[in-house]
């Protein structure tokens, strides 16, 4: 007869308890991995933002150029005043016309590259696409002046083409304005849609690819001539594509204080505004007032491009 004793079972140890208890509870194991992402957005994100916008309901005493904590609406207020009100409508126009530009122009690019392309002459296309991102983002706004000045390389063009008569009649319309390109409105809107546009190939031409070619057979075994399949077929689903690189085109151009800055005629643009009033005048409470306008537009766009789908398609 055995009369071994029976071995008592060994407790498992600390960690293995943990990771029990941890895949028992997913959800908690999921909350606690995201809570330091989550705090960083809400605390130091979230948090100074809410700061700043605070502060554009203090008082500046513009006698002794302080700011004091004492509460008041004059700030918003003065938003609407005649030259306010300018730089916000001449920021909205210019985001909005830029917004659109972009996407006429980006459309035949990301088509091409989501249905002709295939294997390095791709990836040719994705660099090509992305490399002036690549390159500092002053250098390019600095390259385009020198582009689009008196001497520079677009009125040389125009010159040997005969069309130099045609860019002076050209300049002074009276919604274009400048001397030259470098000072005129239209040369502030190529630069804006020049560094801009790959924000809006790339989200086209991913919504491109993700379009089933038996769509396309479909729409042609039933007799549609190419312009129908690409007005009813094609178009409606690439707009989500079209709607998410809005986002960035919009949003990107409503913000932008350095192409206004190095291009086109006199004139401030809302982040030119907040540079000004924060940095030049230490006015803090009047430049988180005008901070607040892009804010408010932008939510405003973002609810509209959601009904067109554009977060499916980021």
């Amino acid at each position: 007869m055995d009369m071994t004793l029976p071995q008592p079972t060994q407790q498992p140890g600390f960690l293995r308890r943990l990771t029990a208890f941890f895949w028992a509870r997913p959800t908690l194991w999921l909350l606690l991995l995201l809570l330091p992402p989550l705090m960083w957005f809400g605390v130091v994100y979230l948090g100074s933002l809410l700061t700043m916008l605070w502060q554009g309901f203090y008082t500046f005493d513009d006698f002794t150029m302080s700011v004091t904590p004492d509460l008041t609406l004059a700030n918003l207020q003065a938003l609407f005043q005649p030259a306010n009100y300018d730089i916000i409508v001449r920021t909205l126009v210019m985001a909005i016309v830029v917004t659109i530009a972009s996407a006429i122009v980006a459309f035949p690019i990301a088509y091409y590259m989501a249905r002709y392309v295939r294997g390095k002459m791709k990836a040719f296309f994705y660099i090509a696409v992305m490399l002036p991102m690549w390159a500092s983002y002053i250098v390019k706004a600095y390259a385009w002046t020198l582009l689009l000045a008196r001497d520079g390389v677009a009125q040389w063009f125009l010159q040997h083409l005969g069309l130099e008569g045609v860019l002076t009649a050209f300049l002074s319309l009276p919604l274009v304005g400048g001397n030259t390109l470098s000072t005129s409105g239209v040369g502030r809107f190529l630069v804006f849609v020049y560094i801009w546009l790959p924000f809006m190939i790339l989200p086209i031409q991913a919504a491109l690819e993700r379009l089933p070619p038996s769509l396309l057979q479909a729409s042609a075994d039933l007799g549609a001539t190419p312009t129908q399949t690409f007005r009813f077929v094609i178009l409606p689903l690439a707009i989500p594509g079209v709607a998410a690189g809005s986002i960035f085109t919009f949003s990107l151009t409503l913000g932008d204080f350095i192409v206004p800055q190095l291009v086109g005629p006199p004139g401030f643009f809302i982040g030119n505004m907040v540079y000004s009033q924060q940095g030049a005048i230490g006015n803090m409470p009047m430049a988180a007032a005008f901070t607040l306008v892009p804010i408010v537009l932008i939510a405003i766009y973002l609810a509209i491009v959601k009904r067109l789908g554009a977060f499916d398609a980021l």
